[in-house]
């Protein structure tokens, strides 16, 4: 029997503030516990939220950049339920009025290709503290440190239909971000938290009875408890049984997901508008404001290294992943180099110290006037190399290094011929068989040419003369 998997994700994105939602206590990840709080955040009688405006301004980004349609006036709610680590007893969150709606986003499907994903809404909301199990033997404890840190809860249309499809929506999405410098994006510290939705039906038929599965902490993670509870659901339904709506955790370890609660409805919760906090209304002339502060998207940022820089696929894509990896190619092109010489060099090179640190320790003009050295022929590429290995720890410039170095190539016309010459009459035999046929031992003597020079010899010009030489 043929199942269809539908798969929508809810992903909650913490905001790249200074301070918290609703007040002024430092928004900061690994503190004590319970030392970043105050009276409105812990919810104590009396205290009144105020909304950040910053964390307004990037969610208001976030949505732009999704394509979504801001609006004007949005409502903040009460949405009550009760846990520990939830000191007022409701989350100020957005729920029938939220800020943005109707976006989209573009992935490359395993299965299906290109695609466009719809996203439902995305709204603003502040977080919950946080409930450890692993402190106290016996005892849960509460750390409200993260109560009120500002959030943007970002849902997406059911339209994926494999957990590939999932983690290639959660890619592209966090990349978005990250361009936009809305959130960091780290799972280990919870700034990026994805909870999904799933179900099975027959393809065609409406949508099944759909589960939520938590407790995700990669994107890989994502991949497995998705395909493990799709294959929970056709398990269960091919048995005779049928699928309860209900919540789910993923244990890493074992692969497996387990029921932690029934699933709440909206009801459930209760909502209503917050009496404390005005309707937020959002100018016209703010809003464009945001929209002019986005920058150039990866998509749009990959393409335009195809088509106008005449970049492949492949190194567009590379250099278009990363904001800071396609600033800095950009830079290096700015400073004189030819955009495939450029890209070579920062894939073949730069990337390297980059994936190690987090930083380009060889600054765009620096490099740029590398290139220059090998493009005008003062270096070959080989020991241009060399020079760059030696910027990473020096301030030099690239010249001065290829000087220090001995490593300027050699153009000089008879000091070349003497050295073709010695390498011609230390290879006799080699030289007749050439003049015989074997063409390709050019590059042979080429190599001995080059060896007698210590690499500093011209090899184009080295070439044109040992032709001239060997009379072919």
């Amino acid at each position: 029997m043929t199942w269809e998997t539908v798969i929508g994700l809810e992903v909650h994105v913490q905001l790249l503030t200074r301070t918290k939602m609703f007040c002024g206590c430092i928004n900061k990840f690994g503190a004590e516990p319970n030392t970043l709080v105050c009276p409105v955040c812990l919810g104590l009688p009396g205290a009144l939220p105020v909304p950040n405006e910053h964390a307004l301004r990037l969610a208001t980004r976030a949505a732009l950049a999704l394509g979504c349609t801001v609006h004007h006036t949005s409502i903040f709610a009460r949405k009550n339920y009760f846990y520990p680590d939830l000191p007022k007893g409701y989350q100020i969150s957005q729920f029938d009025q939220p800020l943005a709606t109707g976006g989209s986003l573009t992935i490359e499907s395993p299965e299906r290709g290109r695609l466009t994903l719809g996203i439902t809404r995305l709204h603003v909301e502040e977080d919950a503290g946080k409930s450890l199990h692993d402190r106290l033997p016996g005892r849960t404890a509460v750390d409200l440190n993260r109560a009120g840190t500002p959030l943007a809860e970002i849902v997406s249309e059911p339209d994926m239909r494999s957990p590939a499809e999932a983690r290639a929506y959660l890619t592209v999405l966090k990349q978005i971000l990250l361009y936009c410098e809305i959130s960091d994006g780290n799972m280990e510290e919870g700034s990026l938290r994805v909870d999904a939705n799933v179900s099975i039906r027959q393809p065609g038929e409406p949508l099944g009875t759909k589960t939520e599965v938590k407790n995700m902490n990669s994107f890989a993670n994502v991949e497995r408890a998705l395909t493990a509870e799709r294959d929970r659901q056709v398990a269960l339904v091919e048995g005779g049984g049928r699928v309860q709506q209900m919540t789910l955790l993923f244990n890493a370890g074992s692969g497996e997901v387990r029921p932690m609660r029934s699933k709440e409805e909206s009801h459930d919760y209760r909502y209503f508008p917050d009496p404390d906090l005005p309707p937020l209304v959002l100018a016209q002339a703010w809003v464009e404001q945001q929209e002019a502060a986005l920058p150039e998207l990866p998509e749009v940022k990959r393409d335009r290294f195809m088509s106008v820089l005449g970049l492949t696929p492949y190194d567009a894509s590379v250099l278009a992943h990363e904001r800071a990896v396609a600033d800095y190619f950009e830079a290096v092109v700015a400073a004189g180099v030819e955009p495939k010489l450029a890209s070579n060099w920062i894939i073949n090179e730069a990337l390297r110290g980059y994936n190690e640190t987090g930083r380009f320790a060889v600054i765009p003009a620096r490099l740029a006037a590398l290139v220059v050295l090998v493009t005008d022929g003062t270096v070959s590429n080989q020991a241009a190399k060399r020079v760059f290995t030696e910027l990473l720890a020096s301030d030099e410039a690239p010249g001065a290094v290829a000087q220090r170095l001995g490593l300027v190539q050699v153009g000089d016309a008879d000091a070349l011929g003497a050295w073709v010459e010695e390498a011609l009459s230390a290879n006799p035999r080699e030289v007749e068989r050439y003049k015989a046929g074997e063409a390709k031992l050019l590059g042979f003597f080429q190599g001995q040419v080059m060896k007698r020079s210590g690499g500093k010899a011209d090899p184009k010009k080295v070439g044109s003369i040992l032709q001239a030489r060997l009379g072919r």
